[in-house]
C-alpha cells in the first residue's frame, strides 16, 4: 500500500537507517560526536506532532521512550536531549541524542557546533546493532 510518504532527502544524506518500528523509520546520525537516533513517523504532509492522529501522537510518544531507554542503555548517557525543532527540515522527525559532560558541546545544544565526524563503519555498525538488539522484532 502507497501511503504518500517519502523521507526528506537530507535526513536521508546526513543519517542511515537502522530500523523499523510500528509507526516510524529509526535512523543514525551520521556524526559520531553524538551518539543521536532519529524517528521519523511514516506518515506523508506531517510536519508538527500535533498534526498525527491521536493513535499516532500516542505511538510516536511510545517509540521516543524505546529507543531512548535502548540509546541510554548502549551508550551509558549523562543526559538524554530529546526533541523535535523541525526548522531546517520541515518534515516530522524527533531527534534522540545521548549527551555527556565531556562532549564537545556541553551543555550547549549540538546544533551549530563545529562540522560533523564521520563514523568508521565498523563502529557505526556495532552501535547500530546494540541498538536494534534492544529493540522488539
Amino acid at each position: 500500500m502507497d501511503t504518500g510518504f517519502t523521507l526528506d532527502e537530507r535526513l536521508a544524506a546526513d543519517s542511515v537507517a537502522i530500523g523499523r518500528l510500528p509507526l516510524s523509520d529509526l535512523l543514525l546520525a551520521r556524526d559520531a560526536r553524538f551518539p543521536w537516533l532519529i524517528l521519523v513517523p511514516r506518515r506523508p504532509d506531517m510536519a508538527e506532532i500535533i498534526d498525527l492522529a491521536p493513535e499516532d501522537r500516542a505511538a510516536l510518544l511510545d517509540e521516543i521512550v524505546l529507543v531512548s531507554e535502548a540509546l541510554r542503555t548502549v551508550t551509558g548517557c549523562d543526559k538524554l536531549n530529546v526533541a523535535a525543532l523541525g526548522n531546517m527540515v520541515r518534515q516530522l522527525h524527533v531527534h534522540v541524542i545521548a549527551r555527556f559532560t565531556t562532549d564537545p558541546a556541553w551543555p550547549g545544544p549540538i546544533w551549530g557546533r563545529g562540522e560533523a565526524v564521520a563514523y568508521e563503519p565498523g563502529v557505526r555498525d556495532k552501535l547500530a546493532g546494540r541498538i536494534r538488539d534492544l529493540l522488539p522484532d
